[in-house]
């Protein structure tokens, strides 16, 4: 194989251990440093005294990190899927792992994944840290529900929003001792009101002293949460608007064209991909780190599954979440599309491929840095008039009818209308 990488050098990283193979003139030359940040900083030195410009390093949990966050700045890091690295069979030590790693970047036969720059990795902190706290909270949430269910707490049944403001004065009041139904049912605001008869049967049951002390606990989680929640927000927005690239405020605003896609969901967008587009071939490319493509398993002609990838998580299930809210926007494009692929999809992948078009969507919006034109809800009736017709003719034959179909008269144009007309 022809060598692409004359100097390079690979790293097996573990949680105390680097295990690093430097492959220079057809030398190969093995040390060991610990993960400890000075031994790293050696590593580093070590590298730039042996002119290495290029290492490779497979993706490990985080350990890798670290030693990325060191490097960075000087050597140009490739970090590795662990899958495209893994080691002959039969041969496995710490050595001989870093060694085929450096064989393989030696050789060009891996490529890098895509890692955005600092600015961006910070964003990308306080948004995944703000979805584990909305996770948090969804799960307090249903706590506290089926903690007031055990105790035949029916307010869930009546109220659609248990923890609006009157559901969360019912169930602090619940918390704090009062068992009275008309007094509780009594704290009822706004359209809430009308329904106290009902709210006063459904607050008939018999929480135990263990479970209004729970109660509380769970309802102090979940204020704290929400506090916390909107800290996250607060720091997030005071981020965009400061952050390296002067860009980054106008993408958060340029995205939100796009029809189902909101403030939260353009800053998770920007954490996730970045907002340089050139990391990206294509649109299909972006589309497929994601995991928003359809899978591809095909063999002897005949496809057998086409199940999409893992991808990024973050990413997918935000955009999936904007495809659902797409779909309840009136004449847009994207709810038409949705209409169009459901009926022969189902709505899961129906929603998949909304995703996807947004993707691709967000693709060029961030690549021309313009907004988003909205195309119609008649967008697939005007593009396709002939197919529609005789669409609906095959229709009315199936019911039994015999069509036959003629253009309309041509209207009069200004000068053969009458003067009345005109």
């Amino acid at each position: 194989m022809k060598v692409v990488h004359s100097i390079c050098c690979g790293l097996d990283v573990h949680a105390k251990t680097v295990v690093a193979c430097l492959i220079k003139g057809g030398e190969k030359e093995r040390r060991t440093f610990s993960t400890m940040t000075d031994d790293l900083v050696r590593l580093k030195e070590w590298l730039i005294a042996a002119e290495c410009p290029r290492v490779g390093i497979e993706s490990t949990g985080v350990y890798w990190r670290p030693v990325f966050n060191i490097l960075e700045d000087r050597v140009e890091v490739l970090l590795l899927n662990a899958r495209d690295v893994k080691g002959r069979r039969g041969r496995k030590t710490d050595m001989l792992d870093s060694e085929w790693i450096a064989e393989m970047v030696q050789y060009g036969l891996v490529e890098g994944s895509f890692i955005p720059p600092a600015n961006i990795r910070e964003l990308r902190e306080l948004t995944r840290y703000r979805e584990s706290l909305v996770r948090h909270r969804t799960s307090l949430a249903n706590r506290i529900q089926k903690l007031i269910e055990s105790g035949n707490i029916k307010l869930g049944q009546v109220a659609s929003d248990v923890f609006g403001a009157s559901g969360r004065a019912m169930l602090r009041a619940l918390a704090d001792g009062q068992s009275d139904a008309h007094g509780l049912a009594s704290l009822a605001r706004g359209s809430l009101k009308k329904k106290e008869t009902e709210l006063a049967r459904a607050l008939q049951g018999q929480l135990t002293e263990a479970q209004r002390w729970v109660l509380k606990a769970l309802l102090n989680q979940y204020e704290q949460t929400e506090i916390e929640i909107a800290e996250v927000q607060e720091r997030l927005s005071a981020e965009v608007a400061d952050n390296a690239d002067p860009f980054a405020p106008d993408a958060v605003a340029l995205l939100q064209t796009v029809p189902g896609i909101g403030e939260k969901v353009a800053m998770v967008i920007i954490a996730e991909i970045g907002l340089d587009m050139t990391r990206f071939p294509t649109a299909g490319h972006l589309a497929s780190w994601a995991g928003l493509c359809p899978g591809n398993h095909e063999s002897a002609g005949k496809r057998s599954s086409g199940r999409t990838t893992k991808g990024n998580p973050y990413l997918r299930t935000s955009l999936v979440q904007a495809a659902w809210a797409a779909t309840r926007t009136r004449n847009t494009y994207l709810a038409a599309q949705y209409r169009r692929l459901v009926k022969r999809m189902g709505a899961k992948k129906a929603l998949v491929a909304v995703a996807h078009t947004m993707l691709t969507m967000v693709y060029y919006i961030l690549k021309r840095r313009e907004p988003f034109r909205e195309l119609g809800g008649d967008y697939f009736e005007r593009r396709s008039i002939d197919d529609q017709r005789k669409s609906l003719v095959r229709k009315l034959e199936s019911l039994g009818f015999s069509v036959t179909i003629a253009p309309l008269l041509p209207e009069p144009t200004i000068a053969e209308a009458s003067p009345s007309e005109a």
